[in-house]
């Protein structure tokens, strides 16, 4: 058996150039380790059994091109079919994304990553329909409430089963949104009395008052419903080791690498069009594009906008765009000075060009955002009028604030693409650049995606890029990045402001189920935001996907990433 594959490697290029090889004709798949890609991982698998007997090895098939003996002709066939993905194993599909899950365990997901994953792998009792907002049935076939919108009852679809084998009943209904929820332990404490099971497959939820976005709640990932069973056998290991009713099963995570899901023949909505389902993390968005352009990838997300025109010219590639329920912005630490001077956060307002830097950056894929709502969003004020680029004036008011030459600070930047910024570090120079305008000297930082999340939901920033993706309620904007109960740390609400007003307003509108009235309360409460100033709202992406030209049934929704479950290709 050979052990020294770089000699290996020295012979097989050797060999390139003296050994005719017809690919075509050979019977083997010379993607041995099944992950989707031909590289050097697979030519280290076949290394590993030169000479060996195939009938003794059961794990993996290293003899690639089929004629029986394992042997350097098999080297030679992977290194010849190197960054090509077997056309015979096309229902593998590989997503590039721009960084890794943090978990997988729904209710501790906080970030776009871990939530586009968990959408895969669990369902929710209720699900936005298609491309549309509208609430339709998941795991839950009907439902009905009394006329008080204090009692609901929720009929459990039957004969589902959880990809560990045990049943989906009432019982585990219950005990998934009974669970400690980083999102969702505010609204059990405040609007829930009680969640029950009247038999094996009805549940009641009975409200102490109407909460307007209640059906929307439910179709939120930290809802999920999960294995009772699971939960219970893996403990604090269940985000290592989920276990959902979803079209797709967990496989495989490798840690900043890729996470494997394989699709469950038995879901209620039958077997997915896609056997496997790579998510491969590539931070880079320029090397993702090359990736995909080789043949590598499948899908990607977050192209470098100044690409696009690389894209639209490529006959392989499709470019799909959709507006999104989002909003990127630059949150100031209101707990840390001089971010409590109402002056200094006026200041930074004025000093930054957004319009400029969003033409410059996004190239027609995002606008400027002014409200802490997207305008998409029912309940959007048009009226509020932004505050202008003028970095005289706000020299003008840092010095009224005590800061006539300025200060310095810190500016983190978002260290993985987004949909509402999907390059962090070039916006953050945008930002930098115009605050020593007016003398205020940022420094920017980052982490690693997971460190970023934990320190400035731990207030350690002074200012920090954030954004939000969110369901169509605009509860999900105002609660949880406004709301003095998500300023508590860990934080949502990074910026820490907390004001009586504000709360009054989003407290009214969650338990007012009147649209009409809603609105209104919504409108005032755009103003008191426009009035304190606790962010800089930046931007508004559009929700970016590019995709091989085999790729079908690519339908972006406003929010989430159910869509992904419907990809197919071509020979499907």
């Amino acid at each position: 058996m050979i052990q020294n594959t770089s000699h290996i490697i020295k012979v097989i290029v050797i060999l390139l150039l003296v050994i005719p090889i017809c690919t075509q004709e050979a019977s083997g798949d010379a993607d041995v380790n099944k992950d989707g890609i031909i590289d050097i991982l697979d030519l280290t698998v076949v290394a590993k059994y030169i000479g060996s007997n195939l009938e003794t090895i059961k794990e993996v098939n290293p003899d690639v091109n089929g004629d029986g003996v394992i042997n350097i002709l098999d080297l030679v066939y992977v290194v010849s079919m190197f960054g090509s993905v077997e056309s015979q194993h096309q229902k593998t599909l590989i997503f590039g994304r721009g960084g890794d899950s943090v978990t997988l365990d729904p209710s501790r997901v906080l970030d776009g990553e871990s939530a586009k994953v968990c959408d895969m792998i669990f369902d929710t009792l209720v699900q936005y329909k298609g491309e549309t907002t509208d609430i339709e049935p998941a795991l839950a076939t009907s439902w009905e409430n009394t006329l008080d919108g204090l009692t609901w009852m929720f009929n459990i679809r039957q004969d589902v089963k959880f990809h560990d084998g045990s049943q989906l009943n009432a019982d585990t209904v219950v005990f998934s949104l009974l669970r400690p929820n980083v999102q969702t332990s505010s609204f059990l404490s405040d609007f829930v009395d009680s969640i029950t099971t009247l038999d094996e497959f009805t549940v009641q939820i009975q409200l102490k008052s109407p909460y307007a976005p209640f059906l929307s709640f439910l179709a939120s990932i930290e809802n999920s419903i999960v294995s009772m069973a699971a939960v219970n056998r893996f403990g604090n290991d269940f985000a290592m080791n989920p276990v959902g009713t979803g079209p797709y099963k967990f496989d495989k995570w490798h840690k900043n690498g890729k996470i494997e899901l394989t699709a469950n023949s038995e879901h209620w909505t039958g077997k997915p069009s896609i056997d496997r389902f790579i998510f491969r993390s590539i931070p880079d968005n320029s090397k993702r594009l090359i990736e995909l352009q080789k043949g590598n990838i499948h899908v990607m997300e977050f192209p470098n906008p100044i690409e696009l025109i690389i894209i639209l010219e490529d006959p392989n590639l499709r470019l799909y765009m959709k507006p999104s329920l989002n909003i990127g912005y630059l949150a100031m630490n209101l707990d840390k000075p001089p971010f409590d001077n109402l002056k200094v956060r006026l200041a930074i307002n004025h000093a930054i060009n957004k319009s400029k830097i969003v033409e410059s950056l996004y190239r027609g894929t995002g606008i400027p955002a002014k409200n802490p709502i997207p305008p998409s969003l029912w309940g959007y004020d048009n009226s509020i009028i932004d505050y202008p680029y003028d970095p005289h004036h706000a020299k003008q008011l840092l010095a009224e604030a005590g800061f006539p030459d300025g200060f310095d600070t810190t500016l983190w930047a978002l260290p993985i693409p987004r949909p509402y910024i999907p390059d962090g570090f070039a916006f953050a120079e945008e930002i930098k650049s115009d605050l020593s305008k007016i003398g205020i000297q940022a420094k920017i930082m980052s982490h690693d995606w997971q460190t970023y999340l934990d320190k400035i939901q731990n207030g350690e920033h002074e200012m920090a890029m954030f954004g939000w993706i969110a369901s169509a309620d605009p509860d999900n904007f105002f609660y949880y990045l406004l709301s003095q109960h998500t300023a508590e740390k860990p934080a949502l609400n990074i910026s820490f402001y907390r004001s009586d007003e504000m709360q009054e307003l989003i407290d009214q509108a969650r338990i007012n189920i009147s649209r009409a009235e809603r609105i209104e309360l919504y409108k005032k409460a755009q103003a008191i935001f426009h009035r304190d100033v606790p962010w800089v709202p930046l931007v508004h992406g559009q929700r970016l996907l590019v995709a091989n030209h085999n790729v079908r049934n690519v339908k972006l929704s406003p929010s989430g990433w159910k869509y992904l479950r419907n990809l197919s290709f071509e020979s499907n």
